[in-house]
């Protein structure tokens, strides 16, 4: 029976390390695509937390973040930017959950929040960032939730292998 539990443990810990692994990958090639996505829905970036919890999502982020660095696809200053959302979106989770509302409003919300650090940063352009990110902030309220089922669909289909 221990030998048993010490297994499950084992394999729990390895599935953890593996998830958090690949959704680090799936975050930074997401992340270089922009809104809108070719296929609605595909901001995977705001469906991971409600999906795999804020702990896992914000680790990935960083995961993330330093594989852009080290490829030397992004800079501090896209990291700055990303962090922001994330936590944004994370924070908007940890408040609301997992529902309808969340996949709807945290996307705008941690644009908006990633353009409002934007603009502390460099000091000019705040209400032309927040109208040139409009168009993707609608398509993301408008297909998150969708693609958030999805994700958590398949999440709870691998648990059970």
């Amino acid at each position: 029976m221990e030998k048993t539990l010490s297994t499950n443990k084992e394999r729990t810990m390895v599935t953890d390390c593996c998830e958090t692994a690949l959704l680090a990958v799936l975050i930074a090639v997401s992340g270089t695509f922009r809104i809108p996505g070719i296929v609605p829905g595909t901001e995977f970036q705001l469906s991971a937390p409600g999906v795999f919890g804020f702990k896992k999502y914000i680790i990935a982020g960083v995961l993330a973040s330093l594989m852009g660095l080290s490829l030397g696809t992004c800079t501090i200053l896209n990291v700055a930017i990303q962090m922001s959302f994330r936590l944004g979106v994370g924070a908007f989770w940890l408040l609301s959950g997992s529902n309808k509302l969340f996949y709807i409003f945290s996307g705008p919300l941690g644009t908006a929040l990633a353009r409002v650090v934007m603009y502390f940063l460099l000091g000019k352009g705040l209400t032309l960032m927040l109208i040139a990110a409009a168009p993707g902030m609608a398509f993301t309220a408008a297909t998150a939730w969708a693609f958030g089922k999805i994700f958590t669909r398949c999440r709870k289909a691998m648990r059970t292998i």
